[in-house]
């Protein structure tokens, strides 16, 4: 389909919804999605703008495959000034809302100013308004996605929506759609909240058109899902485990982080991983997977169904949590398992049930539990102050905090601020393991070099899929390199971050990545947009969006600074497995990584890398 080549431009503090030409020559730089939102982003809004107020905008886009046959191509984007980090955010969410978007015309939402009471936006095809929410504001995501489509008496209607968090401004509250796939990190759904906006309703009924040379685009694509079928990961690994296929594999290799970060390895890994989700419970004979699912036009099907055990502690009184559901990806179980110590794969299942319901991102709370249970320990933080015990290990704080978080009540509004805030408030700001105020996922760096180079320079802070080295220094895709060394993971870490902006751009899914190279992708953009989308334009659209990305944020106030680890991870070695005595080499691959970049020794892209990429 290429593009629309239109966009919505809502006016919360006016209610006016007014259509606009998308920008092409912009698109002809930026691609879509990720790449041309933040272009939109930065043209638009201050970088110094307090994240929170109507001068924030919030742009909803799709991507030129979003909607098409590609595999995958049901990804958009939600980019804003993220209240987590205060850097650029792009959250990057699956399901069928992006599909939506694009069926009924548009490529893209502009949503700038604050409503002055509870809207939602709902789209018919060309026809868009701003609806009353005042009957769904303080309601979960859950009975939101219910409500519109019972009201509009429509349940082909796709949603997207904020709960609790979103409302109670939750620094790491999430954009919900189709119940369970999420816009997830850097707190989008936050400014969702601060602009009074519960959510938006899209019904689209204009399929898809425009494709430039339609043979071509049927072959490019019909070649490319049979590489994602033959591929291990895509083919077989994700289809049946998920993403949680690497939770026995991380851990095997020293790279779990387990206890806020203090331990590489945890013991109870298998009682979490995907393995044990297939297992029979002996409480009720049932498997907590019920099976695996898909988003639009995805033929990898890595999303997991759950049903929690009905005798669990956590649901034995509440009904409302019995029925099969979003289950555990890979970074929320590490998150709410092995961060806090607690191998209850049931407690987890709730607490993320809860993320889905009420729009919390789980990397975040779960790494912020961490952080308050280590404070715990210490005896920095009391039983007094948090309202119950606190220690690593165990699922009833694990659950309890989960509740109270999602709900903005007692200790949970300090949870709801993340890890640098709570940590810094106690005089522990070290504790925090995050970059630019956003907490890391799953996977240590003292055991996965190149990653603590990707967490140090990613643009939104801490992020795995901003540059996800894993794929070459633990899975051998598309090389293998040594996950213990520093060398070469500068060079390493620029082509996952640039390759990955392309993904990200072109509206499909980054686990395609573990099959395809953009040799892969090229062929399907050149038959859907024109021949002009070559390897050489691709390179340079990914690192032009990179370089566009930093020079937000280095105008919001970030410095090479920011471009750091928490001391632990410098300083402590990994006591365990084969990274035992080792800490991250950051030092000798920050420097490498500027150069390889074309920037100056500060951070800063020079004048020439600049002016090679139009910026």
């Amino acid at each position: 389909m290429g593009w629309n080549r239109k966009l919505l431009r809502v006016n919360l503090t006016q209610g006016t919804c007014k259509e606009e030409p998308l920008n092409m020559e912009w698109a002809n730089e930026y691609l879509g999605s990720r790449g041309l939102s933040a272009k939109y982003l930065v043209s638009e809004i201050d970088p110094k703008v307090d994240p929170l107020s109507p001068d924030n905008k919030l742009i909803m886009a799709t991507g030129p495959l979003t909607g098409t046959m590609a595999s995958t191509g049901g990804r958009y984007t939600v980019t804003c000034k993220g209240p987590l980090t205060g850097a650029i955010a792009c959250s990057n969410s699956g399901g069928f809302f992006g599909a939506e978007l694009k069926f009924a015309g548009w490529d893209m939402i502009i949503f700038e100013g604050k409503s002055p009471k509870p809207v939602y936006l709902f789209i018919e095809n060309d026809k868009a308004e701003l609806r009353d929410a005042s009957h769904l504001w303080g309601t979960s995501c859950w009975h939101t996605e219910e409500q519109i489509k019972a009201d509009h008496q429509d349940p082909l209607i796709r949603v997207s929506s904020i709960g609790k968090a979103g409302e109670n401004q939750v620094l790491f509250a999430v954009v919900v759609n189709d119940l369970h796939r999420a816009a997830g990190r850097s707190g989008v759904g936050a400014v969702m909240g601060s602009k009074n906006l519960k959510a938006v309703a899209i019904r689209g009924t204009k399929g898809v058109s425009g494709i430039k040379d339609f043979p071509a685009f049927l072959k490019a694509t019909t070649d490319a899902k049979k590489v994602l079928a033959d591929n291990a990961v895509t083919g077989q690994g994700l289809p049946k485990f998920g993403t949680q296929v690497l939770m026995n594999v991380i851990n095997e290799i020293g790279a779990l982080p387990t206890r806020n970060h203090r331990d590489v390895q945890f013991e109870d890994a298998a009682k979490i991983s995907a393995e044990a989700m297939h297992e029979k419970r002996p409480t009720d004979g049932k498997s907590h997977l019920v099976t695996n699912a898909a988003c639009f036009g995805c033929t990898i099907a890595c999303g997991r169904i759950s049903q929690i055990d009905k005798n669990h502690f956590t649901v034995k009184n509440n009904p409302k949590y019995w029925g099969a559901s979003g289950g555990l990806e890979y970074e929320a179980a590490w998150a709410l398992g092995a961060a806090n110590g607690v191998g209850d794969l049931e407690a987890l299942q709730y607490a993320n049930l809860l993320c889905n319901e009420q729009g919390m991102d789980p990397i975040s709370f779960g790494a912020t539990v961490g952080a308050a249970m280590e404070l715990y320990e210490m005896g920095v933080l009391t039983k007094e102050q948090m309202g119950l015990d606190t220690p690593f290990g165990s699922a009833e704080a694990l659950a309890k905090l989960a509740e109270m978080t999602a709900n903005g009540e007692g200790f949970g509004k300090e949870i709801g601020e993340g890890s640098a805030r709570m940590c810094a408030r106690y005089g522990h700001p070290e504790l925090s393991m995050s970059v630019k105020k956003q907490e890391f996922p799953a996977y240590d760096s003292r055991g996965i070099q190149g990653m603590g180079l990707a967490y140090a320079t990613s643009n939104r802070g801490a992020c795995h899929l901003r540059g996800y080295t894993v794929a070459s220094e633990v899975l051998g895709i598309p090389v293998k390199t040594d996950p213990l060394v520093t060398e070469g993971k500068a060079e390493l870490v620029k082509a996952f971050q640039d390759a990955t902006a392309v993904f990200d751009a072109a509206g499909i899914c980054v686990f395609t990545s573990f099959a395809w190279t953009l040799a892969d992708v090229q062929p399907q953009l050149a038959a859907a947009c024109g021949p002009e989308w070559t390897m050489e334009k691709l390179n340079a659209v990914g690192e032009r969006i990179w370089n566009l990305e930093r020079q937000f944020n280095n105008a919001a106030g970030f410095t090479s600074k920011d471009d750091n680890l928490p001391p632990r991870l410098l300083t402590e070695p990994a006591k365990t497995g084969p990274a035992k005595g080792l800490v991250n080499g950051l030092d000798k691959m920050l420097p490498e990584y500027y150069k390889v970049r074309g920037w100056t020794p500060d951070g800063v892209p020079t004048a020439e890398t600049l002016a090679r990429l139009g910026l």
